[in-house]
């Protein structure tokens, strides 16, 4: 299983506005849901239904879109994995914005989903570049830490932590365990309290 994430390329969608909780991304009564299909539908519900179509995940420009370009703070509030869970679904596949809160990125990482950050003049200027030409090709590259969209190139920050996990694919703890699952069921026969003997382990 190749888990490796060094650059995502597509097209930007702007989502403008500090503090964007979670709440906001895909409301409460979402999380009673027993798989996450179906979450892409409703990220965003209740405001975009105040917007009536206006809300950029309902405008037709950015549909499609991969990169979600935000500001301060996103992801703020409840730790619930619904919220990243919900833009993956619709489509999102990397963040860029001024900063994140700490869970939600947290979340995004496990999901394979890198959030990399810059000052608020940069992300204003990228949103500004996108929201001029929505078709513009966007490149998130975590090797040389820059942000593409059109001609236009910035450098952006992630902890080098979290960006080796990324380039080296050891973000995916799931496909870790299925990758050496030979090394976990042997570990797993030397330990007296674990019998697998369906599992060939006893």
């Amino acid at each position: 299983m190749v888990s490796e994430i060094t650059k995502i390329s597509g097209r930007g969608i702007i989502l403008a506005g500090d503090d964007i909780d979670t709440d906001r991304i895909i409301p409460a009564r979402y999380l009673k849901a027993i798989t996450f299909d179906g979450l892409g539908e409703g990220v965003f519900i209740d405001d975009r239904k105040a917007l009536q179509g206006e809300h950029p995940f309902d405008q037709p420009q950015y549909q499609g879109a991969n990169v979600l370009i935000v500001n301060r703070n996103f992801g703020c509030g409840s730790s619930r994995e619904h919220a990243p869970q919900a833009l993956s679904k619709w489509g999102i596949q990397a963040l860029m914005g001024e900063s994140f809160a700490e869970i939600f990125f947290g979340n995004c990482v496990a999901m394979g989903i890198p959030c990399v950050t810059a000052d608020a003049a940069t992300v204003k200027k990228v949103q500004e570049v996108v929201a001029a030409n929505p078709q513009a090709p966007v490149t998130v590259n975590l090797e040389t830490l820059e942000v593409q969209v059109g001609d236009y190139t910035t450098k952006v920050t992630i902890s080098d932590g979290t960006r080796s996990t990324f380039i080296a694919g050891t973000w995916d703890a799931c496909g870790q365990l299925v990758a050496n699952a030979d090394q976990v069921l042997a570990t797993a026969g030397k330990l007296p309290y674990i019998s697998w003997g369906g599992l060939g382990v006893s």
